[in-house]
């Protein structure tokens, strides 16, 4: 007898039924299967299941490795001087012009502008770069450094001192520069002069002489004794920039070691180093940086802090377009010597005005009092300045 329609419309719906129950059932197996799995490999890491898989819809959630900005935006407010409870990223928006009227449209008589003096909070903090990735320093920490040479007692304290005396005096600067900011840790620095500018031409006639590697790592092992970083300068004289940063690469691959350029040492027009002040421009401090933030991603490394030293005009030239990248923090370092107040003046002239990123002050035990009755400047006095420096340097 044949089926009648009704009959073959409930068989079929029978099968259909069983066929969906059948694919959850598969699926229940593979999500058990997946969770033992990962419970047998003892993996922390949330499993992903066949159902998510197929579907598509859920995927495995990575770990927040970003920095907090809250709390960076503060600490920058903090340097600046400014309330802490302000936004640096805020724009004003600017009330809506009211219409013309006819009089409005009559000829101005041309008249001479006076400059618009530009407030600190127009410059500082900088508004334009970029948050820094997991790891950096800045502005988390003040970097006290001390710098010079192993090999010569004249261009600094690491060469000036025995060892145990100078580790000594670099942690009684730490002890006060954490006695007068408390709100900021201090990060101790072995600032080592890699590529030394000097008086005689050498074999290739670059006036530079590169350090060998025993005494870079000499600077390394003394920063990782006070649980700090490395600085190396580089003074390229006649050389090229990139071709003296790429052979220190085995060391700046190291997570603590950092980049200092000095430009009054970059003898662009052939002089002798020490006969005029050398000079380096944006552009070749871009491609440094770049190279370094390349450095970075390839190794694996926190963010590098780029140094770069001023303290006249043309040392750096188009100073405003050095671009800090997430992974290269820049921070520009007045190094010049002197009374108070002439030390003051050269950082809001060459430093404050012309803001990049981050500041730095650099003090000097002895020419810093070369003028009879002048004092070196105190933390407190220097911790006033607009913006607070990032990173104090003595030599």
């Amino acid at each position: 007898m044949p089926e009648s329609p009704a009959s073959g419309d409930k068989k079929d719906f029978v099968i259909l039924v069983a066929v969906v129950l059948g694919i959850v059932v598969f699926m229940f197996v593979q999500f058990r299967g997946t969770r033992q799995h990962a419970a047998v490999k003892g993996d922390t890491k949330p499993a992903v299941t066949a159902l998510s898989d197929w579907m598509g819809k859920l995927k495995p959630v990575k770990p927040d490795t970003a920095i907090d900005k809250v709390a960076y935006d503060r600490k920058m407010l903090l340097l600046a001087h400014i309330d802490s409870s302000q936004s640096p990223r805020a724009t004003a928006v600017a009330p809506m012009a009211p219409a013309k009227t006819p009089a409005d449209l009559l000829p101005v008589p041309v008249t001479k502008k006076t400059p618009v003096k530009r407030k600190p909070q127009d410059l500082w903090p900088v508004k334009n770069a970029p948050y820094p990735n997991p790891g950096a320093i800045l502005p988390f920490k003040r970097i006290i450094a001390y710098y010079g040479n192993f090999f010569a007692k004249g261009m600094g304290v690491l060469g000036e001192y025995p060892t145990d005396v100078m580790l000594r005096k670099l942690q009684g600067e730490m002890k006060s520069w954490a006695d007068a900011d408390p709100t900021t840790p201090v990060l101790p620095a072995i600032d080592y002069i890699a590529v030394s500018a000097q008086g005689s031409p050498g074999a290739d006639g670059k006036y530079r002489a590169r350090m060998p590697g025993s005494e870079i790592d000499k600077a390394v092992a003394l920063a990782d004794q006070l649980h700090g970083i490395v600085i190396l300068e580089v003074q390229v004289g006649l050389g090229d920039i990139m071709t003296e940063v790429r052979l220190l690469e085995p060391f700046l691959s190291k997570p603590q070691v950092h980049l200092a350029i000095d430009p009054e040492f970059s003898m662009k027009t052939g002089a002798k180093p020490g006969t005029k002040v050398g000079t380096v421009d944006a552009k070749e401090m871009n491609v440094v940086a770049e190279y370094l933030a390349k450095l970075v991603k390839e190794r694996g490394l926190p963010p590098k802090v780029l140094i770069i030293h001023r303290y006249t005009q043309g040392m750096v030239t188009n100073a405003t377009s050095i671009k800090p990248l997430p992974d290269v923090q820049i921070l520009m370092d007045m190094d010049g010597w002197g009374f108070k107040a002439k030390k003051i003046s050269t950082y809001k002239s060459f430093v404050y005005s012309e803001p990049v990123q981050f500041t730095g002050f650099k003090l000097f035990y002895k020419n810093d009092i070369k003028t009879p009755g002048t004092v070196m400047m105190t933390p407190k006095e220097v911790l006033e300045l607009t913006p607070q420096p990032s990173f104090i340097q003595f030599q």
